[in-house]
């Protein structure tokens, strides 16, 4: 952070973005977390060109590799550094692809939902009155079930699908974002500068999105990034229980499922070698998402 070069590429601690980059890299675990996330990413995002083998070419793998420990040489030669699993395929490999899908479904459904509490959460504070009980109302239907249990239920009744799931995971987690923002909104909407917004004739839709929401965003920020963390930890959850992504598009879930039956066969880096990358992503984003929480929040400043 003493580099003036560094100091010239960083965003302003003005903003609120650059509040938040400034807060991860004052902090070492955080700035040790975002990196390791940024590698986890770029690997997801560059599996195609990097991973040693598509997982999913049937041309590519061979069922002589299967079950072949993290180390060993193939029939072919190759060399599967955290292993095969029962199909042959490289372990390595798969959990890029599974990463690659993991985080897909967790970004999207963290977004749709952001967005959705979003506005709703500030057309809550805003109007007031019946709109606001009425949607706070469904707030507090929504967090009165369990996450899995709703997510469970919708998956039944839709089927299997990235986007199924996609749609499962906005449906249990807008109402964290509507709850935090209609908190925050609450708070700005009686200030002065809404006062002269309204006095000056700004439409509503105005208002909201150009005056009352910038002045929420800190929450929502860091609201987004652990709702995106939870996102991926029950995606997985719900692939592992088999009712999640199908199997033409694995997740990290589903690829601990498949090593799971196979762990008291001391087949062990089938199923833990994917928990233990699914572990490391959503600490990560954890650890930052906190940090980032504290650097948008004085009161929490040391």
């Amino acid at each position: 952070m003493n580099s003036p070069v560094l100091k010239k590429l960083l965003p302003s601690r003005n903003t609120t973005f650059g509040q938040a980059v400034h807060g991860v890299l004052d902090s070492r675990p955080a700035t040790i977390a975002a990196v390791v996330f940024l590698v986890l990413v770029l690997a997801a995002i560059l599996a195609p060109w990097i991973a040693p083998q598509n997982p999913y070419d049937l041309a590519a793998i061979s069922i002589l590799d299967g079950r072949m420990p993290p180390g060993s040489h193939g029939v072919y030669g190759d060399v599967y550094w955290a292993g095969t699993d029962a199909q042959g395929r490289d372990m390595l490999s798969a959990m890029m692809y599974g990463l690659r899908t993991s985080l897909s479904v967790g970004v999207l459904s963290g977004l749709f939902a952001m967005v959705v509490g979003t506005v709703l959460g500030l057309t809550a504070a805003y109007f007031g009155g019946r709109v606001d009980a009425l949607i706070m109302r469904l707030v507090d239907l929504m967090l009165g079930f369990p996450t899995i249990l709703v997510a469970l239920m919708m998956l039944a009744i839709l089927g299997q699908g990235v986007d199924k799931v996609i749609l499962a995971l906005v449906v249990v987690q807008w109402a964290y974002f509507a709850r935090a923002v209609r908190a925050t909104a609450v708070v700005e909407r009686r200030k002065e500068y809404m006062e002269a917004a309204l006095c000056l004739g700004l439409s509503h839709r105005r208002a909201l999105f150009s005056q009352l929401l910038p002045n929420c965003l800190p929450p929502v920020i860091v609201i987004a990034m652990i709702q995106t963390a939870n996102a991926i930890a029950a995606e997985a959850t719900l692939s592992f229980l088999g009712i999640g992504l199908p199997v033409t598009e694995p997740s990290l879930g589903l690829l601990i499922a498949n090593g799971y039956q196979q762990m008291l066969a001391g087949l062990y880096w089938i199923s833990v070698f994917p928990g233990v990358l699914l572990l490391a992503v959503v600490f990560t984003m954890n650890i930052v998402g906190d940090r980032v929480r504290e650097a948008l929040n004085p009161r929490l400043q040391k």
